[in-house]
């Protein structure tokens, strides 16, 4: 195999491109994200049409019916040209103006029928929250300032609510679009940590083979000069040997860091002690050189676009270039003086990382922060608009208790994402509040009165950060609940009651959507931020949790003469033996690859014989093992023990 087929090769071991976690920031992917929000806007904006249109027609209300008509109309032709909208510059203020019409629309319905207080008058503050879910923040700004434009004309010039209503529903549905808003916001701020370090080496903070491929295509693209530079770093596997992998590590760190040192450039690790470096900007030719000052290396340069005009091409003219200059050059093991100077002056920087369990703390604190608010809007027409209220004192009772159980979820969000009592102690938590704003809302006087919109503002929360298998029984036990207190109490009509709940319905089924396309993009990042690219097996990130949850006894592998299979027979050569390697190592147990040709093992039934066996047909290996409570209890600890005792071994051993 030519070292010039090594891109097309490994892009062929890694699998089919994941366009939408992968390759997220081209113009592709960004056009196939701005077409699904903008269908799903459409989806949204459809909701109170077909609702409204049922009402209409069981009425008998034709002019509620030719507007339910349009809507619905509306909604289909922004399906249909949501494609050919998502490829123009101008897409997110059509979503904008797509928006207005449904909030006028929804405006519309509420007027011809009886107000905010009517079965209709809850489609603006719908469609605000529906909007939340889908439009980016700075938009829903001029979101949420039609919806209350739209609000206050109802409130005018439609029919008188209940003392109160519009109060209490305005900041209710204000609360849950800002927290949906909110959550909708932390994942988006979570995915996009987890892109980062998915194309981040954890070790260099380097970008790692595919985010160095994504950014050098996305600048070549731009068709403005670039030199393209590949490095490999001269008699590495001497350091490891000599100093232990502690040491190359630390070296490799260091080289990293002056790598990145340079804002103009962007840095990649591609593998072991491979690098490379694409320049931008004036002074090329001397920035190369002053690359040889980070350490002892080869390296091989090509020119965009005067050598070539793609990757491909440009990494086999550099690597050709990087083994002449190899071989044309006396390689220098880099002295004692150059490891300790480098490993006084690495400076590990904290990656982008994403907590364990963040998410998770982030689901359970919402439910929290949105009891908090509705009983403060409660507390908040207890005192002003029902000063007088016959139940005061029960309402503002039932409010604290309420405000006090969201506290304690909020506070305890942290302890509750690590413990086993998280869900029962939330199903728990979610029972009470459902219960309280059930009583709520009887003492208020039914659900068509002003607090009886409590008992669904939780759902879609609920809904958008739990699981669909768990939240939807607590959802659908509340709705039976709304539907049971609409029945029981107060004089609400039955249109009320469905309209409000399949209204509930359609945006905590747009909320449980939303979320789930949220979780397994997440899964697909989390995967990628903790495989190694080239062998498919975890990579130091992912090796590292792993231990953390299930420690074991390690072996930490070291292959024999691989220094010299990559300096003869080039990089693509090597890459193929590693992931050889990693294939055969599965069957001993989870195998992590640290870097280079350095792998680890983790196994309840070490078999260093065995791997050494399995491995004899193709390279010779070393291998050091620690067990747990023997050797150390974490990673770092087991880690040092059994990189000493490979190391004491590799003396005796030949090297193939």
């Amino acid at each position: 195999m030519l070292r010039g087929e090594k891109q097309q090769t490994l892009k062929a071991r890694a699998g089919p491109p994941m366009v939408h976690v992968v390759e997220r920031g081209t113009p592709r992917a960004g056009r196939e994200s701005r077409r699904q929000s903008l269908r799903a806007s459409a989806v949204y904006g459809a909701v109170p049409g077909v609702l409204s249109a049922a009402y209409a027609i069981s009425t008998c209300r034709l002019l509620l019916l030719v507007v339910s008509a349009a809507l619905i109309g509306f909604a289909l032709f922004g399906w249909a040209t949501a494609g050919l909208v998502a490829r123009t510059r101008w897409w997110i203020w059509i979503q904008l103006a797509g928006a207005a019409v449904n909030l006028a629309g929804a405006a519309a319905l509420a007027l011809l029928d009886s107000g905010l207080g009517g079965p209709l008058g809850s489609f603006i503050p719908l469609t605000v929250v529906l909007m939340a879910i889908v439009v980016p923040p700075r938009a829903f700004v001029l979101v949420s300032g039609l919806g209350l434009a739209s609000y206050a004309v109802v409130w005018i010039w439609g029919d008188p609510a209940p003392p109160g209503y519009a109060l209490v529903h305005a900041l209710g549905y204000g609360c849950v679009a800002v927290l949906c808003l909110r959550h909708s916001s932390v994942l988006a701020s979570l995915r996009r940590r987890l892109a980062s370090s998915s194309r981040t080496d954890p070790l260099t903070g380097c970008l790692n083979r595919r985010g160095f491929d994504d950014r050098v295509a996305a600048v070549l693209a731009d068709g403005n000069p670039a030199t393209l530079v590949l490095l490999d770093l001269d008699r590495f596997k001497e350091v490891n040997d000599t100093y232990g992998h502690r040491a190359g590590d630390d070296l490799l760190a260091w080289v990293g860091q002056e790598l990145r040192a340079d804002d103009s450039s962007v840095a990649g690790r591609l593998g072991g002690d491979e690098f490379a470096v694409l320049l931008t900007g004036p002074d090329t030719a001397q920035r190369v050189e002053r690359l040889r000052r980070c350490a002892p290396l080869s390296l091989g340069r090509a020119e965009f676009p005067a050598d070539a005009t793609d990757l491909t091409a440009l990494t086999r003219i550099a690597d050709e270039r990087l083994y002449q200059d190899k071989f044309a050059r006396v390689r220098r093991t880099p002295t004692a003086e150059t490891v300790a100077a480098a490993r006084e002056g690495v400076c590990r920087t904290a990656a982008d990382e994403v907590e364990a369990g963040e998410r998770r703390r982030h689901s359970i604190a919402d439910p929290g922060w949105m009891s908090m608010t509705q009983t403060c809007v409660a507390l908040v027409y207890v005192v002003l608009p029902a000063a007088d209220h016959p139940h005061r004192f029960g309402l503002i009772a039932l409010s604290v208790w309420g405000f006090l159980t969201g506290l304690a979820v909020v506070a305890g969000a942290g302890w509750l994402s690590r413990s086993r009592a998280a869900r029962p102690l939330m199903l728990a938590f979610a029972g009470s509040a459902f219960v309280s704003c059930a009583a709520v809302a009887t003492l208020d006087g039914g659900v068509d009165h002003a607090l009886g919109v409590g008992m669904l503002l939780s759902i879609p929360l609920l809904m958008l950060g739990m699981r669909p298998v768990v939240a939807a029984p607590v959802a659908l036990v509340a709705g039976a609940l709304y539907l049971l207190v609409g029945l029981r109490v107060g004089d609400a009509t039955g249109w009320y009651v469905a309209i409000h709940l399949l209204g509930t319905a359609a945006v905590a089924w747009a909320c449980a959507m939303q979320g789930r396309a949220a979780a397994r993009q997440r899964r697909m990042l989390t995967r990628l931020a903790r495989v190694d690219v080239l062998t498919g097996v975890l990579n130091r990130r992912g090796f590292t949790e792993l231990f953390t949850r299930t420690p074991k006894s390690l072996m930490v592998l070291d292959l024999n003469g691989f220094k010299q299979l990559n300096d003869t027979h080039g990089h693509a050569a090597g890459d193929e033996l590693l992931t050889w390697v990693a294939t055969t190592l599965a069957s001993y147990g989870e195998v992590g690859r640290l870097g280079g040709d350095e792998f680890v093992v983790l196994t309840a039934d070490p078999d260093p014989e065995g791997i050494r066996e399995a491995l004899a047909a193709r390279t010779g290996v070393s291998v050091g093992v620690a067990a747990p409570g023997v050797d150390g209890d974490d990673f770092d600890s087991l880690y040092a023990v059994a990189d000493a005792r490979l190391y004491q071994e590799k003396p005796v051993r030949t090297r193939v």
